[in-house]
């Protein structure tokens, strides 16, 4: 009879916000196709570790299970890439799991990432309404500019590109690349470029697109492909060419 394959992983647990993390080793009865997430529905049917001791289970955060939530983002092997995609036979053992290192930790992989919530409303990335009421047809986006705005809107604010970025750190408000990509959606979009002005005068403030430093690691990280370094740059264009016609004409 064949031996049973197995797959070795190490996770990194914290039990509280104010508590000392640990790591855990499990050892889990290997099936086609396993990704991260099967990984840790398997521990949490059967919280023993390698050891034999009893343990609880480790608690994560998911969703849709198809790489478009965004709340499955977590470092793998020292890679932040979301838990969903990252399969198990793609991935050296023992496959090492850790939190997101730029959010506040609730428990073990689980993150708190209302920061990137709170950003988006210091940049003001939404497009405001007068109420709840029907408003009608809004204005028609053309074929042009729905082309350019579809790469943008794929963002699902998974925190990969602030767990990479250099200057996301304790000593900076930096925002992220995420939330100046929403920046650059919104103003294109015909109802929200409405507000365009007072978006750049929000990205030209403290923590906004001149605290990025040009690592471009962003890029390399976004699971879905945005030209994040693109909006950085169109951005920040166009928040100086704002800055100096506000200097001249006032």
């Amino acid at each position: 009879m064949a031996e049973k394959k197995t797959v070795l992983v190490r996770i990194k647990r914290q039990l509280a916000p104010d508590q000392k993390p640990y790591w855990e080793e499990f050892e889990l009865t290997w099936r086609p196709f396993m990704n991260v997430i099967i990984l840790l529905r398997d521990i949490a049917e059967r919280p023993v570790t390698r050891e034999g001791k009893v343990t609880t289970p480790v608690a994560f955060d998911a969703n849709c299970l198809e790489e478009v939530c965004g709340a499955c983002a977590m470092r793998i092997n020292g890679k932040a890439r979301q838990a969903c995609s990252a399969l198990v036979d793609q991935l050296e053992q023992p496959i090492r799991l850790e939190p997101l290192t730029k959010f506040p930790v609730v428990r073990d992989l689980f993150v708190d990432r209302s920061r990137m919530f709170e950003n988006l409303k210091r940049m003001k990335a939404w497009v405001p309404i007068d109420g709840t009421y029907h408003l009608g047809e809004g204005p028609r986006i053309a074929p042009e500019v729905q082309q350019r705005a579809y790469p943008l809107s794929r963002c699902i604010t998974c925190g990969n590109c602030l767990e990479v970025c250099p200057q996301v750190n304790e000593r900076s408000d930096f925002v992220g690349a995420a939330i100046i990509n929403q920046v650059r959606l919104f103003n294109l979009h015909p109802t929200g470029a409405m507000h365009k002005r007072e978006r750049l005068d929000a990205v030209m403030g403290p923590g906004g697109v001149h605290d990025c430093a040009n690592a471009q690691n962003c890029v390399k990280a976004c699971p879905k492909g945005i030209p994040l370094v693109e909006s950085i740059s169109e951005v920040n264009r166009d928040a100086i060419r704002q800055a100096i016609f506000g200097w001249l004409f006032g």
